[in-house]
């Protein structure tokens, strides 16, 4: 049995893994991100029509969970900001701050995702 990480404090309470439930969630905590959300899912479901397979559609839940679930945690958020801004700042991955930064990036997706269950 592994252990959750503790994230303090939660903006809201975690959504159940739907579409409709996820875009509420993100409505109410980052509203700036719905119309990415939208144009995602669009892509997901073409995708699956054209290929007959409900693979886009499970990897859109996912991304969509964990990006909720990051959104949610103000913890997981900052960590992730203050991690892009290091990257974006470095303008290299030459530079000795880009990699921990991208490291720090994928801890936080990693979190995100054992957090939510995914």
């Amino acid at each position: 049995m592994t252990t959750q990480p503790e994230h303090g404090r939660e903006l809201i309470p975690r959504p159940e893994r739907t579409p409709d439930a996820l875009r509420i969630a993100l409505a109410r905590i980052a509203p700036h991100r719905l119309d990415e959300m939208e144009r995602q899912k669009n892509a997901a479901f073409t995708l699956a029509a054209e290929h007959d397979t409900l693979g886009p559609i499970h990897g859109w839940l996912k991304t969509w969970a964990r990006e909720v679930e990051i959104e949610r945690l103000p913890d997981l958020f900052e960590r992730r900001r203050r991690a892009l801004a290091t990257v974006h700042a470095t303008g290299s991955n030459a530079d000795p701050a880009f990699r921990p930064a991208m490291e720090d990036l994928r801890a936080v997706e990693a979190e995100a995702e054992e957090s939510a269950g995914l």
